[in-house]
């Protein structure tokens, strides 16, 4: 895995083993970053189940501003630390171990974000959950982009008042993974 393009442009990342993480495959990495590219540059970032810091990093080499990224998982944000540390981007990120829940809460009413990747493992089916905690605390910007990664095409998981908030910009397939890109729909979100 290695980041494709800016600042750190082909340096190997670290990853996880065993199974409790899935990366991003590159082809899909490849894909969000042009569906995005136009929205990085200077952008606030939230990489919420974060594993190797990947999609973070990935837009910080490409010019985000800074990034926040969330893992459960010591080992991950262990991983995070040390592939921001060797890319040069660590002054650009804040990196914390909790769940996305407790991140949330934390920065609810405090912080906006303009880019936010919400890739969860599939089986934990908990976008819409984030979905709704990152609107009810006002984290969203409000011209955001939303990139959720998912084993379903239902993000939303048939809430259709939370499916309101937002306009799908992009929903695309990759094997077994499907990438939408969101947006908040104006004072809803």
């Amino acid at each position: 895995m290695k980041i494709i393009t800016g600042s750190a442009k082909g340096m190997n990342l670290e990853t996880l083993e065993g199974d409790n993480t899935r990366p991003t495959s590159q082809r899909v990495k490849e894909a969000i970053f042009s569906m995005i590219q136009f929205d990085i540059e200077g952008a606030c970032v939230l990489d919420l189940f974060a594993g190797s810091g990947q999609l973070g990093l990935e837009a910080l080499s490409r010019g985000a501003k800074r990034a926040t990224f969330c893992d459960s998982s010591r080992e991950a944000t262990d991983i995070v630390i040390r592939n921001a540390k060797k890319a040069r981007l660590f002054d650009r990120c804040r990196i914390s171990t909790c769940d996305y829940m407790q991140m949330i809460r934390g920065i609810s009413g405090k912080e906006q974000y303009d880019i936010i990747f919400i890739d969860p493992p599939y089986k934990q089916k908990c976008i819409a959950d984030a979905l709704e905690k990152l609107c009810a605390g006002n984290v969203i910007g409000d011209n955001a982009i939303i990139v959720c990664e998912s084993g379903e095409d239902d993000i939303f998981g048939n809430n259709q008042e939370l499916k309101e908030r937002f306009d799908i910009q992009k929903q695309s397939k990759y094997s077994i993974s499907y990438v939408t890109v969101l947006r908040p729909r104006g004072e809803k979100a």
